[in-house]
């Protein structure tokens, strides 16, 4: 697999841990980071069973544009058999995710270790 340490943009950092894809989101995800990190972003989640993480831990805003990349990567990942799970600690950015129904159906989790330890369920369907 290519080096995937490769895209370092003002808002993606993108790299390789326990098996899964992290794309760690920085500052502010408005429609103008987003522009930036959709190529990223779906190039990740066109691959067959991708394993993916979002942390948003180092987001300090987080608006519509913001839930719909994570609305895209999950609907990409879960089209290609693979699995989608993500980190975010913000109260703003939780309250967000939380009111829209999408922790429902990506549960966030307060750091990236217990991300990756989380059972393989942890993107399903509604």
């Amino acid at each position: 697999m290519a080096n995937e340490h490769a895209p370092f943009t003002r808002h993606l950092r993108v790299r390789r841990e326990r098996g899964h894809t992290v794309l760690e989101f920085h500052g502010e995800i408005d429609i103008a980071a987003a522009v930036e990190i959709i190529p990223h972003l779906d190039r990740i989640t066109a691959r067959p069973q991708a394993r993916v993480v979002i942390d948003l831990s180092g987001v300090d805003f987080f608006d519509c544009s913001g839930l719909r990349l994570l609305h895209r990567a999950r609907g990409r990942v879960l089209d290609r058999g693979g699995e989608l799970r993500l980190v975010c600690t913000h109260p703003l950015t939780l309250r967000v995710i939380k009111v829209t129904g999408l922790s429902r159906v990506l549960p966030p989790r307060p750091t990236l270790d217990a991300a990756l330890e989380q059972p393989e369920a942890a993107s399903g369907s509604v």
